[in-house]
């Protein structure tokens, strides 16, 4: 039955060459055929697996949760669940978030994000503020909303005509950096470019959306924490809200639990998915401040109320999955002993002096390769040759899902990765690497 699906990002005229793989099983790292073959996940999954497939802890937890209630409408009621997880997330995130949307996928909960900061100045006072500024090449999502703040063409170009139209800013470029900065020891001169946009837009713009720590799918552009410092100081002064959209970022996968912590920010808005239900269950929050709530509490006929639903919104068995990823990330020390030095050394060491790996950047567990065309030029790739993919149609071949951005192969593994599987992993990756370009 597999000709009635249409699979999600995909060419699937692709697939006539290179076949889906049809998953049977999963578990830990490993993800298993109908034939019994094992492919690394070093993916996550789209990042979401944060602590391997099948845990047994979050799986008892949902279980457990099924059987007492798998579902309530989320209007006109709540549930412990719900109200133990945001109990114990206030305690963790940035001072000063305090308000818990629940969605139930990411695109939604920064069209929320982008709803909220819109009806906060609206109901503050300040209707002209009804622009959005973003950094270039940023990531959000694809419904439409947050496809006109993303600066991909790859995703946006055909609804162009569809879109807001968005303030886009020139984002940090560190490989390729114009001042000849290096992001660890530079003073993020490239603010300039966000410094000129708020001079020119400030007062018209209610929010600035952008990724903290890590442009995704740019090809995971990791960049200073110095430029979000900076960020959060132009918004403070031009009464722009912040919208950190830590999907991808949140939960550990930069070293840190979220991103924002790095620069030691509190945004006025967060955004968490992904990693929330170690993959388990669709779930997304919008996570806000007591000043951006006060705006919209009022008698209902002020018509003040944020009206704005999703049908599996704050599904108990997603929230018992949440409850529990942070229970094991505390109980067994999952941070603290995640083996991120060790994989960005075995990379370093088995791909960092090949000709067209132009540069391995790393934050937290992630680490990206940058394939170039001319190393010493930092030329890339002709994109019609299609260098990641054939990268990619490699790895599969020797069990190792690298599906990559672009030219960009990388790694986004569980949180609880092992060093065998780390050297397993980063042999097959440069054996394919080897194997499209040579030594």
């Amino acid at each position: 039955m597999k000709d009635h699906i249409w699979h999600p990002c995909t060419q699937m005229k692709d697939h006539e060459t290179f076949p889906l793989i049809k998953a049977d099983r999963a578990e830990g790292i490993y993800i298993y055929d109908e034939q019994g073959k094992a492919y690394m996940d070093i993916i996550s999954s789209w990042w979401c697996n944060l602590l391997g497939h099948g845990n047994p802890r979050i799986k008892e937890a949902v279980k457990k949760q099924m059987d007492k209630m798998e579902h309530v409408m989320f209007a006109g009621f709540t549930h412990e669940p719900a109200e133990q997880l945001c109990e114990r997330l206030v305690k963790l995130l940035p001072e000063g978030l305090c308000k818990f949307f629940f969605v139930d996928n990411g695109s939604t909960s920064v069209e929320v994000a982008m709803k909220m900061s819109f009806q906060y100045h609206h109901q503050t006072g300040k209707r002209e503020k009804q622009r959005f500024m973003t950094l270039a090449n940023g990531y959000h999502g694809e419904t439409l909303g947050v496809l006109s703040m993303g600066g991909m063409d790859f995703y946006a170009q055909m609804y162009r005509p569809l879109l807001l139209d968005g303030i886009h800013v020139p984002g940090p470029d560190c490989y390729r950096c114009p001042y000849g900065c290096h992001r660890d020891t530079c003073q993020a001169e490239c603010i300039v470019s966000a410094e000129a946009a708020f001079e020119k837009h400030g007062h018209e713009t209610t929010a600035f959306l952008f990724e903290p720590g890590f442009q995704g799918a740019a090809g995971m552009r990791i960049y200073s924490p110095i430029y979000m410092k900076k960020l959060r100081a132009l918004c403070d002064a031009y009464d722009v809200n912040l919208i950190a959209d830590e999907i991808a970022a949140g939960y550990g996968r930069t070293g840190k639990l979220f991103a924002c912590e790095h620069a030691g920010i509190t945004p006025d808005f967060m955004c968490l998915s992904k990693g929330l239900t170690g993959g388990f269950l669709p779930m997304a929050l919008t996570v806000t401040t007591e000043r951006i709530y006060q705006a919209f509490y009022a008698d209902f006929n002020e018509k003040k109320a944020f009206v704005h639903s999703t049908t599996y919104s704050g599904n108990p068995m997603a929230c018992a999955a949440a409850l529990e990823v942070l229970n094991i990330l505390k109980e067994e020390n999952v941070l603290e002993r995640t083996e991120a030095a060790y994989l960005n050394k075995r990379l370093t060491e088995s791909l960092g002096s090949h000709k067209n790996v132009g540069e391995i950047r790393s934050i937290g567990l992630i680490n990206a390769m940058e394939l170039v065309d001319d190393k010493g030029a930092k030329a890339a790739f002709d994109s019609t040759k299609r260098v990641g993919y054939q990268v990619y149609q490699e790895a599969m071949k020797r069990g190792l899902l690298l599906r990559p951005m672009g030219d960009v192969p990388y790694f986004n593994p569980p949180l609880n990765i092992t060093r065998a599987e780390i050297d397993k992993a980063v042999d097959i990756c440069a054996e394919s690497i080897k194997a499209v370009l040579g030594e």
